[in-house]
């Protein structure tokens, strides 16, 4: 694991030099060597190699036991005696340091241990038997996690498939992953020596898994140092002129932030607030991105005030008086301590602006929000120990536990359905690019934790799993919504769901889904039920989600006799379909008065003297003789309230009294027609069904309506948008007072989320 380790006074990347915090005296790696040589000290006394880890793990844990890292190394050091690292240090040397970054971090004892153990099962003897015999099952799970998979085994498996090990094992316990990370921190100090080639190849897989690992995980002081270390690497001129904006920076006479920090202490000390004033230096990819953003960098840019306290109080009541006292920056204004990152980052965040225009922006924390701000799951001590409230739980959803969050939750979940180390490998590189999430609310009151830019579909995915399969479409904060709806932070969502077990994801789906889970499982469904190939272009569009093959469509009107005979009805005449799909539309069956929605549904004249026009239903008008056409727009039957209004050719169209025609008709001048439903109650109607596209569901709409009593008079079902599917249907109804029922029916089709009568905008005749 640390082989590639070399010598650190060998000229590479050079470290940032720009103060953040206060650090200890640097360790002469050569001094420990020499102690390492020597041998361990007289039994039950501390070796003095290992004096800067205790000096360190006893600022953060003053009553640890010692006696597990004293025997820890011994074992360490015996077990590596006589192997050297590339540098010629002895090798005992690089646990020792990975183990001195991790006591600084606050790590307890037992993770300590496994770090000065973290090499002996992969590079030695040791078997991980003898660990747990001697330390305990904690101690020898960690060191399993982090050890690597040999490339013998394996070949060029080996690294994405240590990965996997190593994050299942995470999973379990969350210190494997705080070890590897000041594993590869150590590395990557001491990488000068390797080829260039080499170097690159390390840091670029650092730069794309582990930072973003110590990213989730909260450990920002290990990640910003890995993310100069690799900055280093991988961009070495941007690097050096970051250096030099740096130091041209540091030699100024004058620090805006010096100022800003003695005025905030000032306005702080006079309204009583105990608090503690620091200026945090940017790390140098942090200024580089800064520079990039705004152009040229003034003074301010190159740090940030750091206000610390005791209470969580107390962090809003420095807020107030800075923005009271100076002049404040509201639109930088975070309050991440009311709803914390999703890796446990808290911390109140705002901006204020000097005379001279420069912007200074400002965090305020409590002491202990520093500590798990700079060493995440690592400040949490022994994470695995009994809460204090012990009827604590979880949400149902994203977890609340730190040693578990959701995201690691998520891609544990996923790498079992990916089938190769490729995959996994560029799937778990992708999943952590996404280095933002977002929290989404269910209609049960739980929670789904995404990543950024996550749509319905991954939402799908990550409640149901591959039974997601079957959903339809979304309400999204209480709207309909495609299932390529990007949800935001805070939305509500509710996932509607179909019954037929036979339903299959689209193909389309791949483009919104950016989960891996939705991914992986969509992929998955796929390349298990292939395209037949005999299916082509003859057999109609094989991706169209209403009915399948077009000819499905083309047999309608035969299908429709055989419902309406199941259904126990008398074949109507035979429905007539106007589809938008040139393959399988046929002039001859359109039927022009659906095919224009500003038509009337049907035309019909006079046939007795009593001025009787029958249009689908009985109307009265008082002009006889005229022509009774019944208006498209609003689709009038019994008993609505009706008015008509003479047009073109001395026709009267009917329309609903609340039609909107009907205000424009009357506000031109137009003068009313008065008309009446007649003795009968038969009706014609225009319904508009709004769905989701699935298998068969022109089929079950149709066989619905039969079973309803009405007659399909025709039809149009338009081309799939975004999943949904509009249905335009002209039915003759024996019975007015049957609408009602007959629209319930329609709308308890699984896949159908809506039906209405058709409210088209009339044109004015």
């Amino acid at each position: 694991m640390s082989a590639e380790a070399t010598n650190p006074a060998t000229p590479g990347p050079v470290a940032p030099t720009a103060p953040r915090r206060k650090a200890r005296p640097r360790i002469d790696l050569r001094r420990l060597g020499r102690a390492a040589l020597l041998g361990p000290a007289a039994r039950d006394r501390l070796p003095d190699a290992i004096g800067h880890v205790v000096e360190a793990h006893r600022a953060h844990h003053p009553d640890a036991d010692l006696e597990p890292l004293r025997r820890a190394y011994v074992l360490a050091e015996s077990s590596h005696r006589g192997q050297m690292r590339k540098s010629g240090e002895p090798y005992i040397t690089h646990p020792l340091a990975v183990t001195l970054i991790l006591a600084e971090l606050g790590a307890e004892t037992t993770t300590l241990t496994a770090s000065l153990l973290h090499d002996t099962v992969e590079d030695t003897d040791v078997t991980l038997d003898q660990v747990r015999d001697q330390f305990g099952e904690e101690v020898r799970y960690l060191v399993d996690g982090v050890t690597k998979l040999e490339k013998v085994d394996y070949g060029a498996a080996a690294e994405p498939e240590t990965f996997r090990k190593m994050l299942v094992a995470t999973g379990s316990d969350v210190r494997v992953m705080s070890i590897k990370l000041a594993d590869r921190l150590h590395n990557m100090r001491t990488l000068g020596v390797m080829r260039p080639e080499k170097q690159a190849r390390i840091a670029k897989v650092t730069r794309d898994v582990l930072i973003p690992l110590a990213e989730r995980l909260g450990v920002q002081a290990l990640k910003t140092e890995l993310e100069d270390l690799v900055f280093a690497i991988l961009h070495p001129e941007e690097y050096e002129h970051t250096r030099q904006l740096i130091a041209a920076n540091a030699a100024r006479p004058d620090d805006p932030l010096t100022e800003i920090a003695d005025e905030a202490r000032t306005v702080l000390r006079e309204a009583g607030i105990q608090a503690e004033v620091l200026i945090r230096s940017r790390h140098f990819v942090s200024v580089h991105r800064v520079a990039r953003k705004r152009g040229r960098l003034r003074g301010a840019d190159f740090g940030r005030l750091l206000v610390l306290v005791n209470e969580d109080a107390d962090c809003y009541g420095v807020l107030g008086e800075l923005h009271t006292c100076m002049t404040p920056v509201v639109s930088e204004f975070k309050d991440f301590i009311a709803v914390p990152k999703f890796n446990l980052y808290q911390s109140l965040h705002t901006a204020v602006a000097r005379a001279d225009r420069q912007v200074v922006e400002v965090l305020i924390r409590t002491h202990q929000m520093h500590r798990v701000a700079e060493a995440g799951v690592v400040a949490l001590g022994n994470p695995y120990a009994p809460p204090a409230d012990e009827h604590a739980s979880a949400a149902d959803g994203e977890r609340a536990d730190p040693t578990r969050p959701g995201w690691l939750s998520r891609l544990l979940e996923w790498q079992r359905g990916a089938p190769d180390p490729d995959t996994f490998w560029s799937t778990l590189r992708e999943d952590l690019a996404q280095d933002r999430e977002i929290t989404v609310f269910r209609p049960d009151g739980g929670t789904l934790g995404l990543p950024e830019g996550a749509t319905c579909v991954d939402a799908a995915y990550a409640q149901y799993g591959e039974d997601a399969h079957a959903c339809m479409g979304a309400r999204v904060n209480g709207r309909l919504a495609t299932l390529s709806t990007v949800l935001r932070d805070g939305d509500s969502v509710q996932l509607l769901m179909g019954q037929d077990p036979a339903s299959e994801p689209s193909r389309e789906w791949l483009e919104h889904a950016h989960t891996p889970a939705a991914r992986i499982a969509i992929q998955r469904w796929l390349a298990a039920h292939p395209e037949d190939p005999a299916e082509g272009p003859a057999a109609g569009p094989a991706e169209d989600p209403v009915e399948g093959p077009a000819g499905e469509r083309a047999r309608f009107g035969e299908r429709l006799d055989d419902i309406e005979s199941a259904a126990g009805a008398a074949p109507g005449p035979r429905a007539r379909t106007a589809v938008s799909d040139p393959a399988v539309s046929d002039p001859a069956v359109s039927d022009p008065a659906v095919s224009d929605p500003a038509a009337p549904a049907a035309t019909a004249r006079t046939t007795s003297d009593g001025g009787t026009g029958r249009a689908g239903a009985d109307l009265v008008v008082e002009r006889p003789g005229a022509v009774v056409r019944l208006a498209g727009c609003c689709t009038p039957v019994p008993p609505d309230e009706i008015t008509g209004f003479s047009v073109r050719g001395g026709v009267v169209t009917v329309h609903r009294v609340r039609c909107a025609a009907v205000a424009r008709m009357k506000s031109g001048g137009r003068a009313e027609v008065g008309v009446r439903w007649g003795d009968s109650s038969a009706c014609r109607v225009t319904l508009v069904a709004e769905s989701f596209g699935r298998p068969h569901l022109l089929a079950d709409l149709t066989e619905a309506i039969a079973l309803a009593g009405a007659e399909i008079v025709s039809a149009i079902v338009e081309p799939p948008s975004q999943q949904r599917v509009r249905h335009t249907y002209t039915l003759q109804l024996p019975d007015a007072a049957r609408l009602l029922a007959l629209m319930r029916a329609m709308r308890n089709v699984p896949g159908v989320y809506d039906v209405s009568r058709a409210q088209h905008e009339a044109a004015d005749n």
